[in-house]
């Protein structure tokens, strides 16, 4: 925290205290010549007539002011408004940049800063233009914004300190969804373009009519044929614009009030947020999707911690950075005095650990990725990287088929973190199937010779040529060729009419591409880890399949369109989770075996 340069959330200037000398090097750096006066910023926009002001002023010998910009003698400042707002700063010093200036000036910026609470500008008096604003003190030289001391909490989204308020740190607020409220826009309001907006509701219904009469559209009109400002109102309401509402009391009584209308989706958020009923919040819950938070922009701290900065690059921007670029960056900075004292340790190790990264692969990754959103070779080359890190000799490290969902580019790479975690002098035992993997070990260990009860036993054990060798390995019987996958001989007859096309997918990484998929085929999805397979699938085609098909509430990745989802009745997503709710499930009872069990036994 003591190597970052807070800034002004509002004017995005460095919150730096400056020593006389500094303000006195800094004007005569500027070109020589240059005509100048050094201000005393006194008032800042703020009302008032000041008359007790000017006279202080002139009793402590001041000659001059510049009110709202213009510059003026004291004795002939006129009257001011008392009902607007106003900027006075006292003309100090009127001045020539030149070598020699140096001791005036700086008994000139002592009385600004003495007058100005320690603040002091200077502005140009001929065509140059120069405007500067100095501070002796962590504050915004212009609104006076200040800090308290730098603290790693502040950074914490995990912490009320850090944390951005409006989202609690999380990054993500939840929205009622217009693509989810209007479910069909082919119907009009009447008959169910918005549930329980339409004519079965009496309530809700009588508010859309009161907003038909008073904007003149028809409720049986179909939603996709309202004009755009009509939407607009039944969505996110008339604003200003009161409406007379006629309301039908318990007994069929009508009561007429005139207010503004909230619109539908904030009806629904905020009786989302207010209802106490389970079932309530179940229903609307059902519209709702995530967004970015408005605040943070999904950076999850506030906006003082935002606006720190180490080099060029605040916190949100850094962890924004793929691992390359952010690892570049670490190795260019260049910061200065004690700063740079603080942060040379911890730059050194940011550097490193993010050049592990990059060496297992991962150079493409954002440092703010989600974790839940990384693919299953990502996350293990992410635990990798670390252990390499961590330095540790003489570790046991078990992996159990690290190599399941990888590309063969990625296999390598994996092949290769696990060799440099053997050369640190650390023992690395891996059960794997990969042929790769077996050849690359430096000790095999073989164990058969088939399944369950037909398995258990040490086959053969030694190099992987060794293995090969064995008569008795199957495993052997695949490295030495003796046994292989052959690919079918007849493959099925593909349709080229039936297709289902996914237009536009950008989740993560994808850029839009279009994917074309036959209906009826076994469709391999490939690609090394990091590619997209997993958000183009999973995140993308599958939830809007369960969306369309199985009336889902999943909110799929964006998209641009689909078609041919008419050739499916239902999706189902087959996964690696665990089987059954209960401890008590097993296979039998997953797949429905046990009942016809219990009925031969009955």
């Amino acid at each position: 925290a003591r190597a970052g340069t807070p800034h002004c959330p509002e004017h995005d200037l460095p919150l730096e205290a400056q020593t006389v000398s500094q303000m006195v090097d800094h004007v005569l750096a500027l070109p020589e010549e240059s005509r100048l006066m050094l201000l005393a910023p006194v008032i800042s926009a703020r009302k008032g007539e000041y008359r007790r002001l000017f006279d202080t002023l002139r009793g402590q010998g001041f000659l001059r002011v510049r009110i709202n910009g213009v510059v003026m003698e004291l004795d002939e400042v006129p009257e001011l408004d008392a009902k607007s707002k106003h900027s006075i700063e006292v003309v100090v010093d009127r001045f020539k940049v030149r070598a020699d200036a140096a001791q005036r000036l700086a008994e000139s910026f002592e009385t600004a800063l003495n007058l100005a609470e320690g603040v002091a500008k200077i502005a140009s008096m001929d065509e140059s233009g120069i405007n500067l604003t100095f501070s002796a003190r962590h504050a915004c030289p212009i609104c006076g914004f200040s800090l308290t001391e730098l603290e790693p909490r502040m950074f914490s989204f995990n912490n009320p300190q850090g944390a951005c308020p409006t989202c609690d740190g999380i990054g993500v607020q939840n929205f009622m969804d217009p693509a989810k409220v209007i479910g069909h826009p082919e119907l009009s309001l009447a008959g169910g373009a918005i549930r329980g907006w339409d004519r079965r509701n009496a309530y809700y219904y009588a508010i859309i009519q009161s907003l038909a009469a008073h904007y003149g559209f028809d409720p049986e009109t179909a939603w996709q044929d309202l004009t755009p400002q009509v939407c607009n109102v039944v969505l996110h309401g008339s604003g200003k614009v009161k409406i007379e509402f006629s309301y039908i009391g318990e007994r069929g009584a009508v009561s007429k009030r005139s207010h503004v209308f909230e619109g539908v989706l904030p009806n629904m958020q905020r009786r989302y947020r207010e209802s106490d009923s389970l079932a309530v919040r179940e229903e609307l819950a059902k519209y709702l999707s995530e967004q970015a938070c408005p605040d943070c922009g999904g950076a999850r701290i506030n906006r003082t911690a935002r606006h720190v900065k180490v080099g060029e690059l605040n916190l949100p921007a850094i962890t924004h950075l793929p691992v390359d670029q952010a690892a570049a960056y670490f190795e260019t900075l260049a910061l200065l005095g004690q700063k740079a004292e603080i942060a040379d340790k911890i730059v050194r190790e940011i550097h490193a650990r993010l050049g592990f990264l990059v060496n297992v692969g991962l150079n493409y990754l954002s440092l703010d990725r989600n974790a839940d959103t990384l693919s299953g070779g990502e996350a293990q080359r992410i635990r990798l990287a670390s252990q390499i890190g961590s330095g540790l000799v003489g570790v046991t490290y078990i992996l159990d088929e690290p190599s399941i969902g990888l590309h063969q580019r990625d296999n390598d790479r994996l092949l290769g973190t696990l060799t440099r975690l053997r050369d640190l002098g650390n023992t690395v035992i891996v059960v794997e199937h990969d042929e790769d993997a077996i050849r690359m070990a430096d000790f095999v260990v073989d164990i058969g010779p088939g399944a369950g009860v037909h398995g258990g036993h040490i086959i053969a054990t030694g190099t992987a040529d060794e293995i090969a060798a064995h008569p008795d390995s199957l495993t052997g019987g695949y490295l030495n060729g003796r046994l292989a996958i052959l690919p079918p001989e007849q493959r099925v007859a593909r349709d080229p009419e039936k297709l289902l096309t996914l237009q536009g997918a950008r989740g993560n990484n994808l850029q839009g591409d279009t994917l074309k998929i036959p209906v009826g085929l076994l469709t391999c999805i490939t690609g090394v880890s990091g590619s997209g397979k997993s958000t183009l699938i999973n995140d993308t085609l599958y939830k809007i399949a369960a969306q369309t098909l199985n009336k889902a509430s999943t909110t799929p990745a964006p998209f641009e369109a689909i078609s041919g989802m008419e050739h499916f009745d239902k999706v189902i997503d087959i996964d690696q989770s665990p089987i059954g709710r209960t401890p008590r499930s097993n296979p039998a009872t997953y797949t429905g075996l046990f009942t016809p069990i219990r009925d031969l036994f009955a």
